[in-house]
């Protein structure tokens, strides 16, 4: 028989993880070998916190990231196809949004592995949740792109979108470049447009504001470094 394939999530940066992770996902840790992850130290970081009792070094892993040769990702399943079960763990949240582990995800369906998604916390769906947006029709456009008029092209269509069809508009940005999309946001929309910002969710320092853009143009918050999700709404 083959494996499954548990979907591991992880804390959205908080090292508590008893105040954003089910108990049972620490049941089930203590079962699996194998785990395809996206950063080797902090997965080994994160099990560790998950059960001290583990001796990580027992245990075989297969790191998946932007680096990862796409010819290599079909070996990380020969555990599973020889019977042994394995888990993805993402850098932040729930495996397979916004994650590399999709490829691994995807392959595994096509090999007849059974998936299985474990509960844990989201960034998306948590900063959906509570921007007071429209939660019934939504759209994730994951990173904008890096170049200023590209971004700013990018935005006015997802605002073009959203007037459209109502949409929530939802989007991440690499922390180190918030400010700089944050700029650009409120330089390109209209004023009435509504805008969440969605911070350091499940953490102390969490901030979750929505106000229309406008409003946001009186006093730009400084996000540098910070982890966020950014919505558009009506």
């Amino acid at each position: 028989m083959k494996g499954i394939l548990y979907l591991l999530p992880n804390t959205l940066g908080d090292p508590d993880t008893g105040t954003s992770i089910p108990a049972g996902i620490r049941t089930r840790v203590k079962e699996i070998r194998v785990f395809i992850v996206e950063n080797l130290r902090s997965a080994r970081r994160y099990l560790k916190m998950l059960d001290r009792s583990m001796e990580i070094d027992r245990l075989i892993f297969h790191e998946l990231n932007e680096h990862t040769p796409p010819e290599l990702i079909p070996s990380f399943l020969q555990e599973l196809l020889d019977g042994s079960d394995a888990a993805i763990i993402t850098e932040a949240g729930v495996p397979g949004v916004a994650d590399p582990g999709t490829a691994v995800i995807r392959l595994a369906h096509e090999k007849g592995i059974r998936v299985i998604p474990l509960t844990g916390p989201s960034s998306i769906l948590l900063s959906l949740m509570a921007s007071g947006l429209n939660g019934q029709q939504f759209r994730f456009h994951g990173y904008l792109p890096i170049n200023q008029s590209e971004r700013k092209r990018k935005i006015r269509e997802m605002e073009k979108d959203l007037k459209r069809s109502g949409e929530t508009q939802i989007f991440i940005e690499a922390p180190y470049r918030n400010d700089q999309l944050m700029a650009d946001l409120v330089e390109t929309c209209d004023p009435s447009t509504m805008f969440c910002i969605a911070a350091d969710i499940t953490l102390e320092s969490e901030y979750i504001r929505t106000r229309s853009i406008g409003s946001w143009r009186k006093k730009i918050p400084s996000l540098h470094k910070r982890p966020a999700v950014f919505l558009l709404g009506k």
